[in-house]
């Protein structure tokens, strides 16, 4: 990312802002489950993150505070009745971010690989939306359980039993599939 310095040397507000740009709009499309949508919960974080980042304190978590923005204007447009039809189907699993699944030296492991991420990409999709939310929140956006906390407005001890159940039924969700896909295999 080309970062743009004022004369002083400083890197100016919009700059630092968009270096979380690509996890916002992760985190927008797994809370939206549709591309425009998430478009327009990332610019209107934008919109209203650049002209307060001015007031925030020096050791302010930035991405914490961008993602609870974000968060904050979904719940808002969730109690407001909505004019649009809502297509069906879901585009979420594109954009989910790409796995380092383990490293074997086989010449079929970039295959394994890429359906071993096509089956995550899907389970995911496949959870609640508190589940789906607090694993991107943890896994891909990489915010610690206390930035979670602050993102969701709840305590640590919650992020955490939140995210034990997450994982456990995106687990039981690829086992079925795993399960489901195997049987048909067999020779």
């Amino acid at each position: 990312m080309r970062m743009f310095f004022r004369a002083n040397g400083s890197i100016s507000e919009a700059d630092m802002l968009s270096e979380h740009i690509d996890g916002l709009y992760s985190y927008a499309l797994a809370l939206s489950r549709n591309r425009v949508d998430a478009e327009d919960l990332v610019q209107e974080t934008y919109v209203r993150a650049i002209p307060a980042v001015r007031r925030l304190r020096k050791d302010s978590n930035i991405k914490s505070w961008m993602f609870t923005i974000l968060r904050n204007i979904w719940l808002n447009q969730l109690r407001q009745p909505r004019v649009a039809v809502p297509m069906p189907g879901t585009d979420i699993d594109q954009f989910l971010p790409e796995f380092n699944a383990h490293g074997a030296n086989d010449p079929h492991s970039p295959l394994l690989t890429s359906l071993e991420q096509d089956q995550v990409r899907q389970a995911i999709s496949r959870l609640p939306v508190e589940s789906r939310e607090i694993i991107l929140l943890r896994e891909f956006a990489d915010l610690s359980y206390q930035e979670i906390a602050g993102v969701l407005k709840c305590p640590i001890g919650t992020v955490m039993s939140r995210l034990g159940r997450a994982r456990s039924k995106l687990r039981e969700l690829l086992s079925s599939t795993l399960a489901g896909g195997s049987s048909g295999q067999r020779s």
